[in-house]
């Protein structure tokens, strides 16, 4: 079985691939990634020399390197984690997000329908939906409402998924998840950025009053739930991943300090960023009973072997911080 994996280098992408190939021996995985500054080889450092697995560097807008790899490889499978994925980013500027998000995907899609995929799988987000009140859940009928030039580069991209499929038949799935926690996960985003600016001694900035809601789920129960999707999930079908876990801004950051053993005058109240959404909740049910999947980590336990993780590889991120973890590439493949 050989499966296209793009984004495989970035935080769930890797953790997807090791997952997998640590499980099973009957799929090839060709890792197909830009390197931007949000991928990192050296989270896949546990799949390095498998017979299983093969790096390919390069964009997914590039019509002629998709083709050969379809065509090289015999393609007949992809699962899509490849995205532009910060929304404070996309804020600042967002022409990136839909070459890699919109343009991306079709030319993804394209080669896939060329070649006669046998199952497409888009990784999305719950960000589709837009923010709730106070009360209820996304479910996968929820309107799709985007507030921000990342989100709605992302329901672009699951629109024409949706449309190749109706279209041409194409064998297509989408996942949408909540925000993800765990090991490898890039320190823009708020845990990483809490635990390692707290062990840093740095102050702690969160956005407005800090009571924006967000739905939580580890990192491996999400790539189960994708690798549950990939193997059952029907055509056409949108399946919404949650861990029913959610949690204030302002209590991950207390509960990140008081694990860290510190004080909460390190926390500094920040102006808010432009359409910050209030709050997110998904409801799993779906896939859930469709394919009887359920989270396995209990949010502490979770949460404390995340701030583990950080604790015991300072090396990996601070690499990231000082910038040279973009020079393992050419360590490890710039004499092949």
């Amino acid at each position: 079985m050989n499966i296209l994996v793009t984004g495989g280098a970035g935080f769930i992408g890797s953790n997807f691939i090791n997952h997998i190939l640590s499980e099973r021996d009957d799929v090839f995985i060709f890792n197909l990634d830009k390197l931007t500054y949000a991928g990192n080889l050296e989270n896949l450092k546990p799949v390095e020399g498998k017979k299983n697995y093969q790096f390919i560097r390069g964009d997914i807008t590039n019509n002629e390197l998709v083709d050969y790899i379809f065509k090289k490889y015999s393609i007949k499978y992809v699962i899509n984690f490849a995205a532009e994925s910060h929304v404070d980013r996309s804020i600042l500027g967002s022409e990136i997000f839909y070459r890699t998000n919109v343009i991306g995907t079709n030319v993804l899609l394209e080669a896939s329908r060329r070649y006669n995929i046998e199952k497409f799988l888009q990784v999305s987000t719950d960000e589709v939906y837009g923010s709730l009140g106070s009360t209820g859940l996304f479910t996968e009928t929820t309107p799709i409402t985007t507030n921000s030039p990342y989100s709605s580069s992302k329901a672009a991209a699951d629109l024409m998924v949706q449309a190749f499929h109706h279209t041409y038949g194409l064998p297509t799935v989408i996942t949408r998840c909540s925000n993800n926690y765990g090991p490898l996960q890039f320190p823009e985003k708020l845990i990483p950025l809490m635990i390692i600016n707290t062990l840093n001694g740095k102050r702690l900035p969160i956005y407005g009053d800090g009571l924006n809601v967000r739905d939580w789920i580890y990192v491996i129960d999400h790539n189960k739930a994708v690798e549950l999707v990939f193997e059952k999930g029907r055509a056409g079908e949108v399946y919404n991943i949650g861990a029913s876990r959610e949690m204030k801004n302002i209590e991950i950051v207390k509960l990140i300090l008081n694990k860290l053993g510190k004080t909460e005058d390190m926390i500094e109240y920040v102006k808010d960023r432009p359409g910050h959404d209030r709050r997110y909740a998904i409801d799993s049910t779906k896939i859930q009973t469709e394919l009887g999947w359920k989270p396995t980590f209990e949010f502490e336990q979770a949460m404390d072997n995340t701030i583990e993780w950080y604790l015991a590889n300072k090396d990996w991120w601070q690499r990231i911080i000082s910038g040279e973890y973009q020079n393992y590439y050419e360590v490890q493949y710039g004499n092949r």
